[in-house]
């Protein structure tokens, strides 16, 4: 409990400190005569904005209820990418960790896939389903299905042979093999990619809305820019980045609960 509050503390510190280090950068002026014969701010409020005007901002847009429908727009199209691209990997993964031969046929396909640029596939995927929120559900599938897909395949391909051995002496069917053998053997490879999974299914939604939508916090974040807003730009950025928190922490949280059996990592005096 209490490496838990000293590394709570310490993460917030760091925030505060980069904070403190914004706030003064935007609203002090410096004077360096050998850069500048005018004192100037380190970090121009124009390009950076200020700290308390974003808070103040962010504040305001949850307070009127302005952001809300854009953020469950959001909310909605990560949900859904994460959820089918994640499950899309770990039985992709298991299906060719279990099969060698389809694994061998499909696996230059598979990279030449993952290679493709995702930007690239927004227009095409808005082109197919419309400028909806399942152009922008596909582009986040892209960036989760392979984060998880190689993780699942990597951890069911990394089973000890000797436990395989002595469970297969056993006698257990394929069923039992998988669910006490090869499933636990995945699952941590798996949580510690669809810790990484989570952002990426943002991220494909924001760039969706991004590049063709009416609603979303992308959507406002590049009506911002259009109008050298970067207090409205700045403040879609904490957004994004304060619920991809919370839902990496639902994350953890279930990753806790499934693998109990864990060994406690060890600590450093």
């Amino acid at each position: 409990m209490r490496n838990r509050l000293t590394l709570f503390t310490l993460q917030v510190l760091v925030a505060v400190v980069l904070i403190a280090i914004w706030h003064f950068g935007s609203t002090v002026k410096v004077s360096i005569p050998a850069l500048s014969p005018k004192p100037f701010y380190p970090l121009d409020p124009f390009f950076f904005s200020t700290p308390l005007a974003v808070f103040d901002r962010t504040f305001k847009d949850f307070y009127t209820g302005v952001i809300w429908y854009h953020l469950g727009i959001t909310l909605l199209e990560t949900m859904l990418a994460f959820a089918i691209g994640a499950l899309g990997g770990v039985l992709v993964g298991f299906w060719f960790a279990r099969k060698a031969v389809i694994a061998a046929v499909f696996d230059p396909y598979v990279k030449m896939a993952n290679a493709l640029p995702r930007v690239v596939l927004a227009p095409i995927f808005a082109l197919w389903l419309g400028l909806g929120i399942w152009s922008k559900v596909a582009l986040g599938v892209t960036l989760v299905f392979f984060i998880v897909f190689f993780n699942v395949y990597q951890g069911v391909k990394e089973v000890s042979p000797t436990l395989l051995a002595n469970a297969r002496m056993l006698g257990m069917s394929e069923r039992q093999l998988m669910r006490n053998v090869f499933w636990p053997s995945a699952l941590t490879w798996m949580f510690s990619s669809l810790h990484t999974a989570v952002g990426f299914a943002l991220v494909g939604a924001v760039v969706g809305e991004y590049l063709g939508s009416a609603a979303g916090l992308g959507y406002r974040i590049h009506q911002a820019e259009g109008v050298f807003d970067v207090t409205g730009v700045f403040s879609g950025m904490l957004v994004l980045s304060i619920f991809v928190i919370i839902i990496d922490t639902l994350v953890s949280a279930i990753e806790n609960r499934l693998l109990v059996w864990r060994p406690a990592p060890a600590t450093q005096a």
